[in-house]
């Protein structure tokens, strides 16, 4: 497991080289996005963990995969990462980013999953139902998660609230059960 502190310092490397780029909510959403899409492949993921694989093979696969959709920061940042041997722990570092930009804005953040992707509309809905619910200025980051039947789970640091069809019909089961 690696060491919190370590996490942390290179989530603020890569906060201060976003703001220093003038553009840390763009690395922000754009690590989360790369950090999904890493947790859900395991080739990708495999790629970037493997020792035997040259770092500048691992940084090719990088830029493969974001081509120019990504900013040079963002590259920057996934780069220092796989040369120092982290990717391992991109996934805690994304979120430590996530939080440290947040925070330094005020605001909490949600992650939300559901089954389609939200649109800007819903999004902004969602992030003052929650907002109200919370009482934080939220930042919603959305994860389309094919095992969500329908509605949606949100997570706000240790908070977790689960609006999902399967988990109002587990509740519906066991009030039936109770009677």
């Amino acid at each position: 497991m690696a060491d919190p502190d370590l996490i942390r310092g290179y989530a603020q490397a890569i906060v201060a080289i976003a703001e220093a780029e003038g553009e840390p909510e763009r690395v922000e959403d754009e690590l989360f996005a790369f950090s999904k899409a890493v947790e859900s492949n395991g080739e990708l993921r495999q790629a970037l963990t493997d020792p035997a694989l040259p770092v500048e093979r691992k940084r090719a696969v990088i830029d493969e995969i974001l081509g120019d959709r990504a900013s040079q920061a963002t590259r920057n940042a996934l780069g220092l990462l796989v040369e120092q041997g982290r990717a391992r722990e991109l996934t805690k570092v994304v979120q430590q980013v996530a939080e440290l930009g947040a925070r330094h804005r005020s605001h909490a953040v949600a992650e939300v999953r559901t089954a389609v992707p939200l649109d800007p509309g819903r999004q902004q809905q969602l992030a003052a139902a929650l907002s109200n619910a919370t009482g934080k200025e939220i930042e919603l980051k959305n994860v389309v998660d094919p095992s969500v039947l329908g509605g949606v789970t949100a997570q706000i640091g240790d908070e977790v609230i689960d609006g999902t069809v399967r988990t109002r019909l587990e509740e519906a089961k066991e009030l039936l059960r109770s009677r």
